[in-house]
């Protein structure tokens, strides 16, 4: 596995290397998916500073990048626009083979207009790998019983919002966490605008997980039991699975543009 940012040998001295805006374990699982597509055209939604564009331009891929706050981005060697995943994004129809947008559509008001974005961006038969917080691990599941919330989307009342904007001034929408997106959303909204769920990714375990063990396997019995048709209506087995009810706190989803 290649690391978060490989310098550039012929300016490593000079160059500013882009600080990673979220866990390197994303950065990984997202490279690991790319590895094993063609090479292509990708732009990457929310950049940031520019770390996961470093990943995916040194395994051979054109790189492009959007933010909202293109001032912050790091990579000199790399375009970067300014974008708002909620408007639309400075760039013609069907113009890149991927899209990769990590820890973007929880800080947005309206999820749906960026995945509406992304399928006129990609080309025909274009990949989508995206994540959201995972709210749906079994973990989280007992967060939300006994304090009424997750870890990502804790309630935000003035005072949090006042700290925010104290700590990040007027990019305040990088520190905040507006939408919580479940698979089950995800999906639909997916689907709706033309794309197919391939495959499903956690950044990493959790590191107690083992303690939900039983509850988890009690879960999936009572899944199993449920009639087969209801199963594959209500995506029992995605909702199930080790990436999703064992998952850690991230999801990365795998979608391509039908």
């Amino acid at each position: 596995m290649q690391p978060a940012v490989q310098p550039n040998q012929s300016n490593s001295e000079s160059q500013v290397f882009p600080t990673a805006m979220a866990h390197e374990a994303i950065y990984e699982t997202v490279l690991a998916i790319v590895q094993n597509l063609p090479v292509g055209k990708v732009l990457d939604v929310p950049a940031g500073e520019g770390a996961l564009a470093a990943c995916v331009l040194n395994a051979g891929f054109d790189v492009r990048c959007c933010d909202l706050y293109p001032e912050i981005f790091k990579l000199e060697s790399v375009d970067i626009r300014q974008g708002n995943l909620g408007g639309t994004l400075p760039y013609d129809d069907s113009s890149f083979d991927y899209v990769t947008c990590i820890e973007g559509l929880e800080h947005i008001e309206n999820p749906q207009q960026a995945i509406r974005e992304f399928f006129r961006l990609l080309k025909p038969g274009g990949y989508l790998i995206v994540s959201i917080p995972n709210i749906l691990n079994i973990e989280e599941w007992f967060k939300w019983l006994l304090h009424g919330y997750t870890s990502h989307f804790k309630p935000l009342g003035r005072e949090q919002v006042a700290r925010a904007r104290q700590a990040f001034g007027d990019k305040v929408e990088i520190a905040l966490h507006v939408n919580a997106i479940s698979y089950s959303e995800m999906r639909y909204s997916l689907e709706n605008c033309g794309f197919e769920v391939l495959t499903l990714h956690r950044d990493k375990p959790k590191a107690r997980i083992w303690l939900y063990w039983p509850i988890v396997a009690l879960i999936r019995l009572i899944g199993r039991m449920t009639p087969v048709q209801q199963r594959r209506e209500l995506w029992t087995n995605e909702l199930h699975s080790d990436e999703i009810l064992l998952g850690g706190n991230t999801l990365i989803i795998h979608a391509v543009k039908l």
